[in-house]
């Protein structure tokens, strides 16, 4: 009798409720039980697992291993998909392997290499995979140089940390002044260049990002599943323009894709960003972590996350190619069930009684669920 799978989670986003039913529905028929931690009570996660803990707030990296380890240990945890603290936790593989558990993650160095956007694109550079015009910003001078070289080149300027995911703290540089336009309908990435200017000089410490042009669409993630041997197994491209979205088997994208993923050891599940630079796709953006769409590639007859488990489970899946191409969709929102309770959050010193949420789901949330447009 082939033993169940035990996977964890730690602190993902909300549309990983759909990567945790994959598993479940593998098609090795295998049983899969999913443990969930999350900083947040109310995240879907933690009531799509089978067992919850909330994680303790104020961890450091060394910190947060500790609690990794004993984690493992006590939920006799068979595969890790780490994403908080993913550098730290992949630095101590070999802690996590003497316990039992495989991460699906790749090694430290490759980590490191794309987990800042300025060593990522000058990496990337370095194996032919083309980038585009980039400048690292840290004080007012700098952004305005940049920001410069760009307009007099015909580009609109924008800007995003130079360490970061999800999107999270980027901005289109307008010459527009503020005023009333600004406030009216929904917010807007959109940003007067006199405002950020400002806000860089009254900054406490300098910033730290990189300007760079305003990409243009087709934006093209590419999922990559990649053996511990460097040889790519899956490599499918997901497109996006505007609400459309679909599937790309191009060599354009998919190629680049591979030498990344295969040439800097991207083990695991990668998520690869190109958008295009005039006539050219060129590097967006690298993850080193399952994308939090890595889903809808269902529609292609895929389930990645049960390739990717058992490849870290050194069962090799072979090649995982898509039998066909799924048709455009769009993605919409959809209620899922919370858990019952709201738990308070854990101080750092209550780490060895750290309650298990309750099970009964109550309530729901929305989370963004692929859906076919009619062509």
């Amino acid at each position: 009798m082939v033993s169940r799978v035990r996977v964890w989670l730690n602190r993902t986003y909300a549309e990983n409720v759909f990567f945790m039913d994959q598993l479940r529905r593998n098609p090795s028929d295998r049983a899969v039980e999913i443990h969930a931690t999350h900083g947040d009570p109310d995240s879907p996660i933690l009531a799509a697992a089978d067992t919850a803990d909330l994680e303790p707030e104020g961890l450091s990296p060394a910190g947060y291993v500790e609690y990794a380890l004993d984690q493992c240990i006590r939920r006799g945890i068979d595969v890790f998909v780490p994403r908080l603290h993913q550098d730290a936790i992949v630095a101590h593989r070999a802690e996590f392997e003497a316990l039992g558990t495989a991460l699906l993650a790749p090694p430290a160095e490759a980590v490191a290499v794309f987990q800042d956007k300025a060593t990522a694109y000058q990496a990337a550079e370095s194996i032919g995979v083309p980038v585009p015009p980039w400048w690292r910003v840290r004080d007012e001078e700098q952004l305005l140089t940049a920001v410069e070289k760009l307009e007099a080149g015909g580009h609109r300027a924008c800007f995003k940390p130079a360490a970061g995911a999800g999107g999270v703290g980027f901005r289109v540089i307008t010459r527009t002044p503020f005023s009333l336009a600004h406030l009216s309908g929904f917010p807007s990435a959109y940003v007067p260049l006199d405002l950020v200017v400002q806000a860089v000089r009254e900054a406490v410490e300098p910033v730290d990002w990189l300007v760079m042009p305003r990409l243009e669409e087709p934006e093209v993630s590419v999922d990559c599943l990649t053996g511990p041997d460097n040889r790519i197994r899956m490599a499918v491209g997901r497109t996006k323009m505007g609400r459309r979205r679909g599937f790309t088997l191009h060599e354009q994208w998919l190629e680049p894709a591979r030498r990344l993923a295969e040439g800097f050891g991207l083990h695991h599940l990668s998520n690869i960003q190109f958008r295009m630079y005039g006539d050219e796709p060129v590097l967006l953006d690298v993850n080193t972590r399952p994308a939090g769409g890595l889903h809808q590639l269902s529609l292609c007859g895929v389930n990645a996350p049960w390739a990717a488990v058992r490849l870290a489970l050194g069962e090799d899946p072979g090649e995982v190619a898509p039998p066909f191409l799924g048709t455009d969709y769009t993605v919409v929102s959809g209620p899922r069930p919370l858990r019952a309770l709201s738990v308070s959050q854990h101080r750092t010193d209550e780490m060895e009684q750290t309650p298990v949420l309750p099970t009964a789901p109550v309530g729901t949330v929305e989370v963004d669920a692929a859906q076919a447009l009619p062509l």
